[in-house]
This record gives C-alpha cells, sequence and structure tokens, in this order.
C-alpha cells in the first residue's frame, strides 16, 4: 500500500469520525433543544395557570371590593336618610308653640334638674320669661340665668354637681344613638 492509499484512508478514517462526532452532536443539540422547548412548553402552561389563578383572585377581590364599596354607599345612604329624619325633627322642636315647648321643658326639668340648677336657655329660645314660672323651677328653685349659649335650640342645666346639655342637638343625638339601628329597620326594610 502506497502513501497515497495511506492518507486516503487516515482521511476516510477522519472523515467517518468526523461524521460521527457530527452526527453525536446534532443528536445532542436536538436532545437539548427537545429538552428545552419541553421546559418552555411547561413553564408556559405553569405561567398560564398561575396567570388564570392570579386573575380569579384578583376578581375576587374586586367583586368584594366592590360588594364592600357597595354596602358603604348604601350604608352612606342610609345615614344620610337618618340624619335627614333628625334633622327635621330639630326643626319641628324648634318651631314648637308655646305649650309645647313649655311642656317638653317641664318634662326634661322633671327628669333632668336637680335643686338649685341654672338654666341657661338657647340664644333663640322664645319661651324663656314662661319658663320661670313652671312650677318645677319653683318646687326644685332653680334659677334662669340672664345669659344665652348657642345651642341649637333647648337649654343647659348648669349645676354644683356637673352640667347637663339638655339642648334639642343633644337630645336628639342620644335618641339618634339609642334608635338608630331599629329606625334602620323600620326605614329599610
Amino acid at each position: 500500500m502506497g502513501t497515497q492509499a495511506i492518507l486516503d484512508r487516515i482521511r476516510q478514517d477522519a472523515d467517518a469520525e468526523c461524521e460521527a462526532i457530527l452526527a453525536e452532536a446534532q443528536a445532542r443539540a436536538e436532545a437539548i433543544l427537545a429538552s428545552a422547548e419541553d421546559r418552555a412548553a411547561q413553564d408556559l402552561r405553569e405561567t398560564e395557570e398561575e396567570l388564570a389563578s392570579l386573575t380569579r383572585r384578583m376578581a375576587d377581590v374586586n367583586a368584594a371590593a366592590a360588594r364592600l364599596d357597595s354596602a358603604k354607599i348604601f350604608l352612606a345612604e342610609k345615614r344620610r336618610v337618618i340624619e335627614t329624619v333628625y334633622g327635621r325633627a330639630l326643626a319641628a322642636l324648634n318651631s314648637l308653640g308655646e305649650k309645647d315647648a313649655l311642656r317638653l321643658l317641664e318634662k326634661l326639668l322633671l327628669e333632668n334638674a336637680e335643686e338649685g340648677d341654672e338654666i341657661v336657655f338657647d340664644e333663640n329660645y322664645p319661651y324663656s320669661a314662661r319658663a320661670s314660672e313652671l312650677p318645677v323651677v319653683k318646687e326644685r328653685a332653680l334659677r334662669v340665668s340672664e345669659k344665652r349659649m348657642k345651642l341649637g335650640g333647648g337649654c343647659m342645666l348648669s349645676g354644683k354637681r356637673c352640667d347637663k346639655d339638655l339642648s334639642y342637638p343633644a337630645l336628639l343625638a342620644a335618641d339618634m344613638e339609642k334608635n338608630q339601628s331599629s329606625l334602620a329597620e323600620k326605614l329599610f326594610k
């Protein structure tokens, strides 16, 4: 065998080995690519599942927030209606005629006044002169103050032990605190 034949044989063996290495590299590359594609597909599925789950959670949170906002709006409207009712009650109390206003004052004084208390009327209370003639005023030695206060209607009792707010807004606020739930129940069945 001649040198050329040996060189040809080496070249053929080298070409065959090169083709085998290339085929093996090509197979490995295809396997790596297939594995990467599988991982990418799996990652895509997991991401889509996570996104769907997140979307559902966000929709649930948004729905809950919308229900809460709706309940807040409804509650605020209920409160506004109740405050309107009490606002009208305040206007009605401030527009009572002399007989009814003095009857209410006498009832409040009987329930709250202590011996020697001083009655301080609202700046716009029109019946303070007649109030001093009420039997309870004489019985409990109550004094009618010359001083007037801005109370929104009604009066205050200033006493030795404590002062008592008998102003119409204070009385209505106490009533609202006590009866708001039952009033709302009646109004908003």
